[in-house]
């Protein structure tokens, strides 16, 4: 039977498709849920509709997950696990972790299916993808320390930022200091030119001696 599907139907199409379909399966379970219908005339205007309709949350949820991907690509976490000295954890960070960590720290909660890293067992730095079927492939680092090695890694990661910021105020430096002598320069030419244009209207408001006429 041709139906139009007035829901995504698993393994069969999306709202406002046209599907052929088992009469049994039209019967029994697609039409009395109300995820189809017979495909009349007036089922396939309306099946127009519903394909608009389909592209228009489609579009909005595209944009959605390319924002999200964009908010937690390049997103640090930190763990701190037990560990032998060869680096091997006793224990492992989970993707159920990561989704709970990247949660708490940006806001965005994701299915940990969508985390593309088996557990991680041993210390280092590891780089996660992300799939959120997005245009931006996101993706996380994931820095696993030793347990008492937390407040140090963070300390230097504050004082790396500080540095960073010193730094980018050294290299702006010469820029400010050049637009401040221009801006000093404008104002002196410019302080220049009044008082040449005050000194000539002095000049024809009251002129000088030898410019009387004489008697």
């Amino acid at each position: 039977m041709k139906v139009i599907l007035l829901a995504d139907v698993y393994k069969h199409g999306v709202a406002g498709e046209v599907v052929d379909v088992a009469d049994g399966f039209a019967r029994n379970y697609l039409i009395p849920k109300k995820l189809a219908a017979k495909a009349t005339a007036g089922e396939l205007k309306r099946a127009a509709k519903l394909r608009e309709q389909s592209a228009t949350r489609r579009a909005a949820l595209d944009e959605r997950l390319n924002e999200l991907a964009r908010l937690i690509d390049g997103v640090e976490l930190v763990f701190a696990r037990k560990a032998s000295n060869t680096g091997k954890l006793f224990g492992s960070v989970t993707t159920s972790d990561i989704a709970e960590a990247l949660n708490a720290k940006t806001g965005v909660d994701i299915n940990r299916r969508r985390i593309s890293v088996q557990a991680i067992r041993e210390v280092g730095t590891h780089t996660v993808p992300i799939r959120l079927g997005s245009e931006i492939s996101p993706m996380l680092k994931i820095v696993v320390l030793r347990e008492g090695e937390m407040e140090d890694y963070l300390t230097g990661q504050q004082q790396a930022a500080s540095e960073q910021v010193v730094e980018a105020a050294v290299d702006t430096a010469p820029v400010v200091e050049a637009v401040q002598e221009a801006a000093e320069t404008v104002v002196e030419t410019v302080q220049s030119v009044v008082e040449k244009v005050a000194d000539a209207v002095e000049s024809v408001i009251h002129p000088g001696d030898d410019d009387q006429p004489a008697e």
